[in-house]
């Protein structure tokens, strides 16, 4: 195959990675069909740009996605990199052999993954910060609680609460 693909190590079906945006889950409608109850029926993207391909987990799963075991929200794929989406398998194939930049590297080995819950909390903390919802109200106990019931969760980057 002239194209990169995904090999899926269930069935060993090959299938083509669609021009610029790739679709994965158990939905009808996804370019990569995964017949497991572990996986979302939005589950991820696989993405083309340049000579680059990337995986990007939606944070619509509760099982989520990794590559080569471990946990990812978005990641830069190399030949016969091992993708995990809940516990459904695939290899990514025929990926162009193109070094990256060394800044691009380091940035790649170093910066966190985010999970989809970690997204979430930063959305929710930048929503916070630009004054949109009240982030905390205090209870009789004292205590004090998000306004929906929802434990509370730090600010990231160092951000604060607007002052009200």
């Amino acid at each position: 195959m002239d194209t990169p693909y995904i090999r899926v190590e269930d069935t060993g079906e090959l299938i083509p990675l669609r021009g610029e945006v790739t679709t994965v889950g158990r939905g009808h409608r996804v370019d990569v069909r995964l017949d497991d109850p572990s996986v979302s029926r939005l589950h991820a993207e696989i993405v083309w740009r340049g000579p680059y391909i990337y995986v990007a987990d939606l944070g619509l799963s509760r099982n989520g996605t990794r590559v080569n075991g471990r946990p990812v929200a978005r990641r830069v794929l190399d030949d016969g990199d091992v993708l995990s989406f809940g516990s459904a398998r695939c290899r990514i194939e025929g990926v162009p052999n193109e070094e990256l930049a060394a800044e691009a590297e380091l940035r790649r080995s170093t910066a966190p993954e985010l999970t989809g819950r970690d997204r979430r909390t930063r959305l929710a903390n930048e929503v916070i910060a630009l004054g949109l919802v009240r982030p905390f109200a205090e209870h009789g106990s004292g205590q004090v609680q998000h306004a929906h019931g929802v434990p509370e969760q730090p600010f990231l980057d160092g951000m604060e609460p607007p002052a009200h």
